[in-house]
Parts: C-alpha cells; structure tokens; sequence
C-alpha cells in the first residue's frame, strides 16, 4: 500500500519538484498540495494523508500552527516538517507542535525519501544536524537541571547511600565502616538534606535510578 503524502510549501516550483520526485517511488503517492498553512489545514482534512511534507514558513498561517491544527484535528497523519532553520528553540517549538519529524532542506532527496517513510511507521526522524544540536543542548543542560550523585556526594557518601538502598540498619553501617551510630545517622541526614530528600525510601529510589544500587 502506498505512503499517502500532502505537499505543503508555498513556492510551486518547490511542489512541483518534490512530487516529480515522489511519484517516481514505488511506495509513495501525492494526494494533495497546499501553498498556505490554512490551505494545508483544509486539505489535510480533505484527504488524511499518511504524511503531511509541512514547509513551516507559510503565509497566511505557518507551518507551526497548521502542524498543531493537523496533529490535534486527525490522530493519525503524520507530519514531516521541512525547513532551512537549525535554531534549537525554533526546532523544539517545532516538535512542540506535534511533527513527527524535522528535515532541513538542504538535504538529499533519498534522505527525505527515507523520513517520509520513517515517520509513517510512527516513529520520529531528525536529520543529523538537528539530532547532534539536539542531544548537544541536552547534555549541556543536564549538569543544570540534574546534577550527577557522583559530583554531590563524596565516595563515602555514595558508599553509605548504596548501604542504606541495600537495606542495612545503622548499626550494620556504622560496623562496617567502623564508626559510631552517630557518625552514620549525621552523615545520614547530611546526605538527605544535600540530595534534597526526605525519606529512605525516597534516597532508595535515587540510589537505584543514579545506579548505586538495583532492585533485586
């Protein structure tokens, strides 16, 4: 069965040019076109195509909102978003809308070829420049809003935290590193209050998801 496709882009020779290109694949048929957002809103509506080639630079309405119209109107059509852009805010706000891909349009035919297929089985495609800008903002935002446990707590500390999930009491604690109850239950609380937790089974859950301890 043929991928349905949509082409949305308000420059002709773009359309016309991208479905002489289209029509030639075995598994693909253009169903419709639209040169403005509204346009493609309406159309989408007309046909539910499999897959809808949205350029998000569109008069009238921009890609963006049509994407969001689409997406909440027909849960089953796909949207591919085609753009020069590489900003990260403008690709999240992008994603945000409901598109199931973002392609620049600098890129090959058979890469786009393979995006409409990619997005049509569900799934998301990026293309490789937005996927390293993407997980580039991520992991530079990771020491921000999630600190490592490795850069909080010092190895005893992180040794206590793995004993605790483990199940040992303070006694068996203070045993095994040859300390006072006390000391234990202090660096206990210090622990806590850095972590910003406030009970066992909170600080157990932390152990596990920072990988200090597993469930058994």
């Amino acid at each position: 069965m043929s991928i349905r496709i949509l082409l949305a882009d308000d420059h002709t020779i773009v359309r016309e040019g991208l479905r002489s290109l289209l029509v030639k694949e075995p598994d693909m048929e253009v169903v419709a076109e639209a040169a403005t957002g509204y346009a493609a809103v309406q159309q989408a509506c007309d046909h539910i195509p499999d897959v809808v080639v949205m350029d998000i630079s569109m008069p009238d309405m921009n890609g963006i909102e049509a994407t969001r119209l689409i997406t909440g109107r027909l849960a089953t059509v796909r949207v591919l978003a085609l753009s020069m852009e590489v900003d990260r805010r403008f690709v999240v706000e992008v994603l945000k809308s409901g598109a199931n891909g973002y392609i620049l349009k600098d890129a090959a035919f058979a890469e786009l070829a393979d995006a409409i297929r990619t997005v049509a089985t569900g799934e998301t495609y990026l293309s490789q420049r937005i996927t390293t800008l993407v997980v580039k903002e991520y992991m530079q935002r990771i020491p921000e809003e999630n600190e490592s446990t490795y850069a909080m707590l010092s190895p005893r500390e992180r040794e206590i935290v793995q004993q605790i999930a483990d199940g040992k009491n303070t006694k068996e604690i203070a045993y095994a590193f040859n300390v006072s109850l006390k000391t234990v239950e202090n660096q206990r609380h210090a622990i806590m209050k850095k972590l910003n937790l406030y009970s066992i089974a909170e600080l157990t859950k932390y152990a596990i998801r920072e990988g200090l301890t597993s469930l058994q």
